[in-house]
Formats: C-alpha cells, sequence, structure tokens
C-alpha cells in the first residue's frame, strides 16, 4: 500500500508539472537534429531527483547521494530551461561524483584508481544522455538496470529504494513511452538518472567484487563509444546533438517505430543482464568471459550498425 500511494504521488507529481511547463513554455522544439516533430513538454524526468529525495525521507537512502541526485539535476532543470555555459555543468558534476566518492569510500582507495573511475563516470553521465533521443529510450533502459539491480541478493537491504526509483520510471513511461509523447525526459531526468545507475553501478561492483555487472550497461557503452569514435573520425564535434547512433538511424531513416525501438534495445540488454546473472551465479562470470562477451557484442553491434548503413546509402544514393 506504501508503494501504491508513493506511486500515485509520483504521477499527481507528474500532471502538476506538465501545468507548470505549460505555463512556463518548457517546451521541446524540434530542430534539423532532432528524432520528434511535434512540440513536447521537456523535463518530466524531474519526477527522478524528486523520487529520491522522496526516499531520503523514508531512509531509504543517503544525504550523499541524494544531494548529489538532486544537485546536477537543478543545474540541468535550469539548463533545460536557458541553456548554461559547459562550466556549471561540469562543476557539479564533479562534485556530484566526488559525492558519491565520499558515500562509498573511495578516497580511502589507491590514488591512481580515482581518475579512473571519474572518467568512466563522467562518461557514463554524458553518454546515457546522449542517448536520450527517442521516446522511451532513457526510462526503460534505466527500469531494465533498475530490475536487474534489484535481482541480486547483495542489493536486498537497498531494494526499497530501486523499487521507489522504479516506480517514477513507472510514472514518467506512462507520459513518455508511447507514439506521441506528452513530455520527455529533458538533462534534468537523464543526466539525475544517469548519475543514480552510475552510482549503484559502482556499489553493486564493490560490494560484489564483480566487475562483470558492468555489462549490465554495455548496450548503450557500445553504441555511445563506438558513436563516438565515428563522428571523430568524421572529424565531428562530439559535445554537439546528433543523430547518429544506431538506434538513431532505426528510427529517423529506417522509419521504425520509436517505441519498438526503445523496447528492442532495453529488451536485449534485459537478456544480457539475466545472462550475466545466470553466469555469475554458476561461477562462470570471470575477467575473461566479461571480455570476451564484450567482444562479441562489438561485433555483433558492428555487424548491424554496417547493414543498417548499406541500407541507408542503398534508400538515399
Amino acid at each position: 500500500m506504501v508503494y501504491l500511494f508513493i506511486f500515485i504521488v509520483f504521477l499527481v507529481i507528474e500532471l502538476i508539472y506538465f501545468k507548470i511547463a505549460d505555463k512556463f513554455n518548457i517546451i521541446d522544439k524540434p530542430n534539423s537534429r532532432s528524432s520528434h516533430i511535434a512540440v513536447t513538454l521537456r523535463g518530466g524526468g524531474i519526477i527522478f531527483p524528486i523520487a529520491i529525495s522522496i526516499a531520503f525521507f523514508l531512509g531509504h537512502v543517503s544525504w550523499s547521494i541524494t544531494l548529489a541526485v538532486v544537485l546536477v539535476a537543478i543545474v540541468s532543470f535550469i539548463d533545460d530551461i536557458r541553456p548554461l555555459p559547459q562550466l556549471p555543468r561540469f562543476v557539479s558534476h564533479v562534485i556530484a561524483v566526488g559525492l558519491i566518492f565520499y558515500e562509498l569510500n573511495l578516497f580511502s582507495d589507491p590514488i591512481w584508481l580515482l581518475p579512473i573511475v571519474f572518467v568512466l563516470l563522467i562518461g557514463w553521465v554524458n553518454a546515457f544522455n546522449f542517448m536520450d533521443g527517442i521516446n522511451g529510450i532513457t526510462v526503460l533502459y534505466a527500469l531494465t538496470a533498475i530490475v536487474s539491480f534489484s535481482f541480486l541478493s547483495i542489493n536486498e537491504a537497498s531494494l526499497p529504494l530501486l523499487i521507489t526509483m522504479g516506480l517514477s520510471c513507472v510514472a514518467f513511461g506512462i507520459f513518455n513511452v508511447r507514439k506521441k509523447a506528452k513530455t520527455f525526459a529533458g538533462d534534468v531526468g537523464s543526466i539525475s538518472m544517469a548519475l543514480f545507475l552510475g552510482y549503484f553501478m559502482i556499489k553493486t561492483i564493490i560490494d560484489s567484487e564483480q566487475l562483470g555487472y558492468i555489462l549490465f550497461f554495455s548496450v548503450y557503452g557500445i553504441d555511445a563509444i563506438i558513436t563516438i569514435i565515428n563522428r571523430l573520425l568524421k572529424k565531428e564535434n562530439i559535445f554537439q546533438p546528433h543523430r547518429s547512433h544506431l538506434y538513431q538511424y532505426f528510427a529517423n531513416e529506417m522509419g521504425y517505430s520509436h517505441v519498438l525501438i526503445s523496447f528492442v534495445y532495453a529488451g536485449f540488454q534485459l537478456g544480457i543482464n539475466g545472462c550475466v546473472i545466470y553466469m555469475d551465479a554458476k561461477g562462470y562470470l570471470t575477467l575473461f568471459f566479461m571480455i570476451g562477451f564484450l567482444l562479441l557484442l562489438t561485433v555483433i553491434y558492428l555487424l548491424v550498425r554496417n547493414f543498417v548503413t548499406r541500407k541507408m546509402v542503398l534508400k538515399n544514393p
């Protein structure tokens, strides 16, 4: 009953936010780089930092993680309304990562490890944000990760937090996972959720002493990294919005349903996560397996990407 009440609260908050966004014209106007064609309310992902704030008041999450998520959410929401320079956004990310390091006691680890984790976490947050381009992809992928984390026995104590965040995804998804979305997550949603998932990934790896769980983010990771490499080879500015991800090719150039593609991405990742959990339970989730599996996924991705780009050339000679 408590979680049902929380879910209803999330729905009410979203509906109230829609009134505010409509009144103050907080909208996402389509441009040449967009995958949508209609003006849509931006910032519906504000429910994610609100969810973690509720979890904090219920005693399910620490003040440091709550502050980290809320900080990047506030700065990102301002950026959604009025674009900010790169510096304040980067500073908020650095402070947030520092709070995560504090929460996970990483400052006591070898000094050489901190820059590596810092770069990976900042990279993940930005990759997750850049992948937010079509209806449903962000919230379904986030929900897939949350569900997967919930299946691990080491995260049993964190189930109330994971359930709360999962319910916020469902509430947002009702208005986003549809042919004509009522709202988009905005940076406030994608960046705050990315930071939360990044924190939980590091926590899971530390608690389990199992690096293989990083495969939970493999679909996004491979698409983001290879897309960046392709853009660098084309001498493009990788910090500018674009339509070069594989899912964008499917949605924009091939004309497939946005929601269908989002479900395929989330479903494929969920299948991988199930395999990872099974392999760990059997004791086979070794470093060798992880590297081999990543290589296999990368080869599959490259084959599909090459097939799609050739089809695009034939379709638009």
